[in-house]
């Protein structure tokens, strides 16, 4: 009995230890998550109403406040009975339609008729084709996106040397210099939504663990911006490691994204988390993680698209995202672009718009601010409270 007694006494002492150093142990754990927290936040604050990203030529950015038109130049505007055209890279997806639909709202606005809007579907080729066909309609005005700086230059310098004026989203043609060769750039801040998806990123994972990183392996300005703004702000958190990286090329960038993800999650089984480049290569991130049975796998990028917002509202996959503000910069775009055909001068050559930080709790309120409309009922419906 004595035996018993003592065994049991000891077994208390251990039971009653363990429990010591596992109170310590989440007390500890916690504390370092409070931390952690209080760092994404603060830089997150920091972030707020800057904006960290230059022009494709170092330029400094000027806001969208600097857009503004007078009535007067309004009035000169509507009287030139001026045409532009839009020549997109890619269309049909959710920052795609935003612009183009920003674009049309301010030229109507304006008096401007729209001649085209072109899909290029991601190929250099059917882009310079594009802009051939649509030099043919006697534009004023052409605002693009290159999808290929190079590829594509020497077709935008047949629109400059033919008068046409140009104003770009996010990405300039080789060699094309603002204020001369074109006449302005607008975008977002690409670095700072980098920057906004790598701190909730880090701050959904307490600051520990391995991540994958799947970035854009083209010569994309914005993109390239996007994947340093992560790239650093990532480092802060010394408790997070990059164990891969994979570079998708599309045009099929879900796709492309799916597979590598899918790489990445084989070859490391115990990888906590995955940054995306933008909303619909994430789509493809999302889809490998369902695929191999990885519902916990944390995921952060950049673009309210629709299929990442429902992950958001659903707390399911996407953990958080910096934003774009299409719609906005379409409207940018159009401005700058008829302000240049009444001979404005002193045009901001680089405009670019904040980051905005999208999370579960604030995805409904950003969409409405992004998109200028109530979120859908596919949001709202599956939005967890």
């Amino acid at each position: 009995m004595k035996k018993s007694l003592a065994a049991l006494a000891i077994g208390t002492v251990l039971v009653l230890g363990l429990g010591a150093c596992s109170t310590s142990s989440t007390g500890a754990a916690s504390a370092e998550n409070t931390d952690v927290s209080a760092q994404a936040d603060a830089a997150l604050a920091k972030l707020a109403g800057q904006v960290v990203s230059v022009g494709p030529n170092g330029e400094k950015p000027s806001g969208f406040d600097s857009t503004t038109l007078t009535d007067a130049e309004v009035a000169k505007i509507k009287a030139g009975t001026f045409k532009a055209a839009i020549v997109m890279h890619v269309g049909g997806n959710d920052w795609s339609t935003a612009q183009v639909d920003g674009l049309k709202s301010e030229f109507t606005r304006l008096g401007i008729e729209v001649v085209a809007v072109t899909d290029a579907n991601f190929k250099p080729e059917q882009q310079v084709s594009d802009i051939e066909t649509v030099l043919a309609l006697k534009p004023d005005l052409i605002v693009s996106i290159p999808t290929d700086p190079v590829a594509t230059a020497d077709a935008y310098a047949k629109a400059r040397d033919a008068g046409v004026k140009l104003v770009f989203m996010d990405n300039v043609p080789a060699g094309f210099v603002g204020g001369k060769d074109y006449v302005s750039v607008v975008s977002s801040d690409n670095k700072g939504n980098g920057i906004v998806s790598a701190h909730l990123l880090a701050k959904s994972m307490g600051g520990k663990g391995k991540i994958g990183v799947i970035f854009h392996d083209a010569d994309f300005f914005v993109t390239k911006q996007r994947y340093e703004g992560f790239k650093e702000a990532i480092a802060l958190y010394p408790g997070i490691e990059i164990v891969e990286e994979k570079g998708i090329g599309g045009p099929d960038f879900a796709g492309d994204a799916q597979v590598a993800t899918t790489a990445i999650l084989t070859k490391h089984p115990d990888i906590t988390g995955i940054w995306g480049v933008w909303a619909t290569p994430a789509e493809g991130i999302m889809a490998a993680a369902r695929e191999a049975g990885r519902t916990d796998l944390k995921i952060a990028t950049e673009d309210l698209g629709l299929n990442v917002a429902i992950g958001l509202a659903k707390n399911e996959l996407i953990v958080g995202l910096g934003a774009q503000s299409p719609f906005d910069q379409g409207v940018a775009e159009a401005r700058l672009g008829a302000a240049s055909l009444i001979g404005k001068t002193d045009i901001p050559i680089f405009v670019a718009l904040g980051a905005l930080p999208v999370t579960h709790d604030n995805v409904l309120d950003a969409w409405k601010q992004v998109y200028h409309v109530d979120a859908p009922e596919s949001i709202t419906s599956v939005f967890k409270k």
